[in-house]
């Protein structure tokens, strides 16, 4: 994977109108579709609102968008992503759609990017139910799919060559009621994993974890694959980094340099990343305390009152998804990044900054111009 250093972008877009010109474009329409889904209250972008409003934002354009709203397929196939759902499935504006978001550039790919988003669009909490407040601006708990449609509105507009990228947004309602998900389920996802639910306010890794296996599936079949998940997943991820995303990168990713590479471009471009480390623990957080399951999906306290908070979800969705057993030992290693961005989107209800839209347009776009 090329990055474009500061230098080589000046020269491009320097005493070049048009090129500034197109850049300029992309970015205000990379933050208009980003800021329409991710800021907006949870019944004007409900997820089947979501669904039309990415259907027309890129209509006519570069990028193919296909929608699976059949309930049914999505039990099936994404059981816990539909197990979220499963109170706000009785309301028929709320149900849940996944959203697949596919660009080609000209010329033979040379790299694909597999980005996968948190698009929670109201958060209860569910049966663990929020409380004290802390529901006031969860409808921006679907920053992570807003950032993927911003990022491909980008894509639309710039064109760049020699890449491929498939984005998912899971858009989903984590509501309370009769029917919803509660603690003590057991439930098998894609991967085959059985996942031991502890909390029911953990919703965001659940979500993107059966898309991202999807993901890891088509990944295996690409060419220089990269994965990314993108969510507003944690409050200890706020509490360490406050506005900044945090970046944590798997064995291959690490390998490729890419974590400090995009962070130095953060840093040009006025946005910056942190990155943060995963260690051994990580995994073994999430092993089942029960015989009936494989994993545990986390624990019965807030990120917030938990060891290495932000850090062990991604462990999770490695082992959830079966991205661990791709590593930089195995016959067939895959790059995976997870991007905690929890507090990024700011403070509701002042306006939202497409954070951190910036810095993964310039790091992986922009070269490709």
């Amino acid at each position: 994977m090329r990055f474009q250093t500061s230098r080589e972008n000046q020269e491009v877009f320097s005493g070049n109108s048009d090129a500034l010109s197109s850049l300029i474009e992309a970015y205000d329409a990379s933050f208009t579709v980003c800021r329409d889904v991710g800021e907006t209250g949870p019944e004007r972008m409900a997820p089947p609102k979501v669904a039309e409003y990415i259907q027309k934002a890129f209509t006519g354009g570069n990028i193919q968008v296909s929608i699976i709203d059949d309930q049914n397929i999505i039990e099936k196939d994404f059981p816990l992503m539909a197990a979220v759902n499963r109170a706000a499935n009785t309301v028929k504006e709320h149900q849940a759609r996944l959203i697949k978001l596919e660009y080609l550039g000209e010329g033979e790919t040379q790299d694909t990017f597999f980005v996968v988003g948190k698009g929670v669009t109201i958060d209860t909490g569910g049966c663990d139910l929020k409380t004290g407040g802390h529901m006031f601006g969860m409808c921006r708990d679907k920053y992570g799919s807003a950032v993927v449609g911003g990022f491909f509105k980008a894509l639309d507009v710039l064109k760049p060559k020699n890449v491929k990228a498939i984005g998912y947004m899971c858009m989903v309602r984590n509501s309370i009621g009769a029917r919803a998900y509660t603690c003590d389920e057991v439930i098998t996802a894609r991967s085959g994993k059985r996942i031991h639910i502890y909390n029911t306010d953990a919703e965001g890794r659940l979500t993107m974890l059966d898309p991202l296996t999807l993901a890891k599936e088509e990944a295996l079949k690409a060419v220089n694959p990269h994965l990314f998940t993108l969510a507003t997943l944690t409050g200890h991820e706020v509490l360490s980094y406050g506005y900044h995303a945090a970046i944590m990168d798997n064995g291959p990713a690490k390998s490729s340099g890419w974590a400090r590479k995009i962070q130095e471009i953060g840093d040009i471009y006025g946005q910056p990343i942190e990155i943060s480390r995963l260690h051994p623990e990580d995994f073994a957080f999430h092993q089942a305390e029960c015989e009936q399951a494989d994993l545990r999906q986390g624990n019965t306290k807030p990120s917030v009152a938990t060891l290495r908070g932000h850090q062990t979800p991604a462990a999770f969705l490695q082992m959830a998804s079966r991205i661990d057993e791709h590593g930089t030992d195995s016959q067939s290693p895959l790059k995976y990044s997870h991007i905690d961005m929890g507090g990024c989107s700011g403070d509701h209800p002042s306006v939202s900054t497409p954070n951190p839209l910036v810095t993964l347009v310039a790091g992986l776009i922009l070269p490709r111009v």
